[in-house]
């Protein structure tokens, strides 16, 4: 009579039970005395389920899935952000005639630099040169009458006074005395016309000396001169519209970016409730960003926020000033401005493939708890740094982020957590994360 029960193979005999085991490839058998029948089949199936228990555990063990995580290391990162912006020149000066006039000259090279006070065009000075000597002729002539004026008063004045004693003892005529009264009154009037006359024409000397004076057009400021819009022989009128040539002052230059009013109420609000701290005189200091790509070499310092919002961006203005002492900044350039908000002290930052979303857009983030069991963190993200993402609720320090395998998991299975190839050494120890540089990515 045989009975197969597990791996177990029993053959009954007169007194005694031979019990063959199979277990890996090895047959082996023993002898039992004949007891009692239940007794013996009873054990074979405790031993059997035994043995089926422990292959179960192996087998569950030996097919936990491999996943590959990072530890969280809290660190101290200079947040930053970058800003879009362009170049404006610090000094702008656009070249019009204040007189009108033909242009007989031009004493300057396009697109070269010029200096303050350096002749730049010359108008047709004889018209003015003319008028200025004719308003002096007349200053002359209005001085000359003023003098002749002058002159008839203290002969006048001793009169009224002469008449006036003789007058009492009746020696003239009232009448005599009241025309030399009147006579003396006319002369004085006659000579503050006559001065008058000779403040008008003192005036046009002066008039005519400005305008003669503004035939030479000369630069008012240092700085490279762009291209002319007027030939010699033409005709420039003063105070046109179009400039005859624009100067621009390009060391230094300024950096005028925009920053959304929202951003700026979020700082605030993260430097004043303690989350982001101010980094001292570094706050100042921009970096700049090329349209290239590339750095520039010389850091900015921060000038001034306008304190009017544009009511269609809803942005303010940020303006920046930078040495640009080989010019390599041109007025109109766009470039991107990396600016300090603060210093985080404790940063939580995660990998990028670390962190997915689920089905309604949040993101999650998968962790291995000290069992080795996977659990869902729900997060809240401020913006990415790197290839990774900045953290400010949902992990904490030390837990394990799934980086690689997350996508055959979920909460409650068991796993076997391996570190990440990034962030481990040779012998597979966790190695300290580099130092981050708070850039904000902008995509």
């Amino acid at each position: 009579m045989k009975t197969k029960t597990g791996s177990f193979l029993a053959v009954r005999a007169d007194e005694t039970l031979r019990i063959w085991r199979r277990e890996e490839g090895v047959v082996s058998y023993m002898f039992v005395r004949k007891w009692s029948k239940h007794i013996v089949i009873s054990a074979l199936m405790l031993a059997s389920l035994a043995i089926s228990g422990c292959k179960q555990k192996a087998a569950s063990t030996a097919s936990a899935p491999e996943v590959a995580v990072v530890t969280i290391h809290p660190e101290r990162i200079v947040l930053t952000t970058e800003l879009p912006g362009r170049t404006a020149a610090f000094l702008v000066a656009e070249i019009r005639p204040q007189v009108n006039g033909i242009v007989k000259s031009r004493l300057f090279s396009e697109g070269a630099n010029v200096k303050a006070g350096e002749l730049l065009y010359q108008i047709d000075p004889a018209p003015y040169r003319a008028a200025y000597s004719q308003a002096k002729a007349a200053l002359s002539a209005a001085e000359a009458d003023l003098h002749t004026a002058e002159a008839n008063i203290p002969a006048l004045r001793s009169r009224v006074e002469r008449y006036s004693g003789l007058v009492k003892i009746r020696a003239v005529g009232q009448q005599d005395y009241d025309d030399a009264k009147a006579a003396l009154r006319q002369a004085e009037a006659t000579v503050e016309s006559r001065r008058a006359a000779v403040e008008v024409n003192r005036a046009a000397v002066q008039s005519s000396q400005i305008n003669l004076s503004y035939t030479p057009i000369t630069s008012p400021i240092s700085g490279r001169i762009g291209r002319s819009s007027i030939t010699v022989g033409a005709l420039a009128t003063a105070h046109q519209a179009a400039p005859l040539a624009i100067v621009q002052q390009l060391n230094p230059i300024y950096v005028d970016v925009v920053q959304s009013n929202a951003d700026l109420l979020r700082l605030r609000s993260n430097l004043e409730s303690g989350r982001l701290k101010q980094n001292g005189q570094l706050q100042k200091k921009v970096k700049l960003l090329l349209e290239d790509g590339t750095s520039y070499p010389v850091e900015g310092t921060l000038q001034f926020r306008d304190v009017t919002v544009d009511p269609t961006t809803g942005s303010v203005t940020l303006r920046m000033v930078f040495s640009n002492p080989k010019e390599i900044l041109l007025p109109g350039v766009f470039v991107r401005a990396v600016i300090e908000e603060g210093v985080k002290e404790h940063a939580i930052l995660v990998p990028q493939q670390g962190v997915s979303r689920d089905p309604k857009g949040l993101p999650i983030a998968w962790v291995v708890d000290k069992n080795n069991k996977v659990e869902r963190r729900s997060l809240e993200l401020d913006r990415t740094i790197g290839d990774k993402w900045l953290v400010t609720k949902g992990l904490a320090a030390d837990d394990r982020v799934i980086v690689e395998g997350h996508a055959n998991v979920r909460a409650g299975t068991q796993v076997r957590a391996v570190p990440h190839a990034e962030t481990a050494d040779g012998n597979g120890q966790p190695v300290a994360p580099p130092k981050a540089d708070g850039r904000e990515d902008h995509v």
